[in-house]
């Protein structure tokens, strides 16, 4: 593995010596955000992992290197790139190959953490089953990884702008545990409430520590998404993000766009047609999903 791996030292040592390490995704800050809220935004939530008792791990490949936690350098190097890949499992290879620059998605992050040996990642959004699905049959690879790779996925849910209900069907065919934090209700990204019934819910960190520890010691390989809603005071009325993503959808479709171009575009679209706010709420809710992921690696090193 050291033959396309790096891992930061302070990652390295947390991880031979047992303490709580808390995966992080580069997509975000590559393609998810503008400069410069895309590097203020990846320090304060790796700030908020170390102020939870555990080391954040960022995970990106630059120059075909897989690497295991970003420098201060390296982080702002990634937030003003221009020329980086958008790394899901298919592309690892070839961005090795070609020593290009990549960011992870949700499932590239995933691999990456697992191979370390993190078992936590805290992330925005999970990707899922696109509205339309008849017309574009565009599923995401991260529910794919989500069945193999065992590593626990902290999320506001999936992203606003996907089919919700189809996302959570496709997720219980892999046989991929889907836990809400707190609430009875799955969190629908930059809302509280999503109008569908998580399928678990559990009320603390420790109670999630104790299911992925049961889950993974009993053999059962695979991920788990756990649903953690949005700060009330900071999430969006999901009947006024509706209209803001029905009229991206209409505009993507509109140009032609889709497949991995897709969310970029949506998610920077439905920004400006919040003016701005769907952007803030985005950034409180990473932010509070890497203060839960953080505790559950706590309680998992406990």
């Amino acid at each position: 593995m050291s033959d396309y791996i790096d891992i930061a030292p302070e990652v390295a040592e947390a991880l031979a010596s047992g303490k709580p390490v808390v995966a992080l995704e580069s997509t975000i800050i590559s393609h998810g955000m503008p400069y410069p809220q895309n590097l203020e935004t990846a320090q304060a939530v790796e700030q908020d992992v170390r102020d939870n008792g555990a080391i954040p791990a960022t995970i990106a490949v630059i120059g075909g290197r897989c690497k295991i936690g970003l420098s201060p350098e390296e982080l702002e190097y990634f937030a003003k790139g221009t020329d980086i890949l958008k790394l899901s499992r298919r592309d690892i290879p070839y961005c090795i190959a070609k020593k290009r620059d990549g960011a992870t998605t949700v499932s590239a992050t995933m691999i990456l953490a697992e191979k370390a040996g993190i078992r936590v990642f805290a992330t925005g959004g999970i990707g899922g089953v696109h509205r339309d699905l008849a017309g574009n049959f565009d599923v995401s690879a991260d529910l794919t990884e989500l069945g193999k790779t065992s590593v626990a996925v902290v999320c506001a849910g999936a992203k606003a702008i996907l089919d919700i209900p189809k996302t959570l069907e496709h997720l219980e065919t892999l046989g991929v545990p889907v836990i809400a934090y707190g609430t009875d209700e799955f969190p629908a990204f930059y809302s509280v409430e999503s109008g569908h019934k998580a399928p678990l819910r559990l009320d603390s960190p420790e109670d999630l520590a104790a299911f992925l520890k049961s889950k993974w010691e009993f053999g059962l390989e695979g991920g788990a998404v756990i649903g953690n809603p949005p700060e009330a005071d900071k999430a969006l009325a999901r009947e006024a993000i509706e209209g803001a993503i029905d009229d991206a959808l209409a505009e993507a479709q509109k140009k032609g766009i889709h497949g991995r171009d897709a969310t970029p575009f949506l998610l920077a679209r439905v920004t400006q047609l919040t003016e701005g706010k769907s952007l803030e709420a985005n950034i409180a809710l990473v932010r509070n999903n890497a203060r839960l992921g953080a505790k559950i690696a706590v309680a998992m090193a406990g």
